[in-house]
């Protein structure tokens, strides 16, 4: 029906930068709020960046000023820029869209990408 589909994890000394992507694709009509969630080993998932349709953005206060996200709303997608990362940016990150479509509207989740911040 919905798929999301995360990319640009990886390994990145502290201080470097990633840029995650997620793309959603399937029956969509429309799709509301997108956002990035992390979950680090032993904790619970926390809200990173979210961003409505219209643009306007949300962070939490330990990534703010680093992370920026951005979406391409004609090509479904919703990124994520990390600069001057941390040790403690450690963790699954997982996209979260908000998608209408011909039959229900919803929260959908990609599967989550890996992203480790270790010299």
């Amino acid at each position: 029906q919905v798929q999301l589909v995360e990319s640009g994890g990886g390994l990145v000394q502290p201080g470097g930068s990633l840029r995650l992507s997620c793309t959603a694709s399937g029956s969509i009509l429309s799709i509301n709020d997108m956002g990035w969630y992390r979950q680090a080993p032993g904790k619970q998932r926390e809200l990173v960046a979210s961003i409505t349709s219209g643009g306007n953005t949300n962070y939490a206060d330990s990534v703010k000023g680093r992370f920026t996200i951005s979406r391409e709303n004609a090509k479904n997608t919703v990124n994520l820029q990390m600069n001057t990362l941390k040790p403690e940016d450690t963790g699954v990150y997982y996209c979260l869209a908000e998608v209408a479509t011909m039959s229900d509207q919803g929260d959908y989740w990609g599967k989550g990408t890996l992203v480790t911040v270790s010299s």
